[in-house]
């Protein structure tokens, strides 16, 4: 679990509160699927190291570390996808659990081409 309240000293904290992993997971999966261009995340089962389809997470002294692997439509231009990627995944995890992202790092490991 991962604390998100590190200072328990103040007169209106009544608790701790802690969030799993895999829920920033899920924040970090979801919103990259929303991003236009994306087609899906890359099967897990190419890529064994991962844990929650297409998305490696680490979190260090607090910051959260982040590798997606994407697979993206070719009528896209894969820079701006990344770029869009990290940015509203950053902003997503900051609003939604008040956590800072150190990185995000987008690997397109394939492209969809439509016939």
């Amino acid at each position: 679990m991962v604390d998100t309240l590190s200072d328990n000293s103040t007169a209106d904290n009544i608790g701790k509160t802690t969030i799993a992993p895999t829920v920033l997971s899920t924040i970090a999966k979801l919103t990259t699927l929303e991003v236009p261009g994306v087609s899906r995340m890359a099967d897990s089962k190419q890529l064994s190291s991962l844990d929650n389809d297409g998305v490696k997470l680490e979190v260090k002294d607090d910051l959260i570390y982040l590798d997606l692997y994407i697979i993206i439509s070719s009528d896209h231009n894969a820079r701006l996808i990344a770029e869009t990627i990290q940015q509203k995944v950053k902003r997503a995890i900051t609003e939604m659990v008040g956590m800072e992202v150190a990185h995000i790092n987008v690997h397109i490991v394939d492209v969809d081409i439509e016939a």
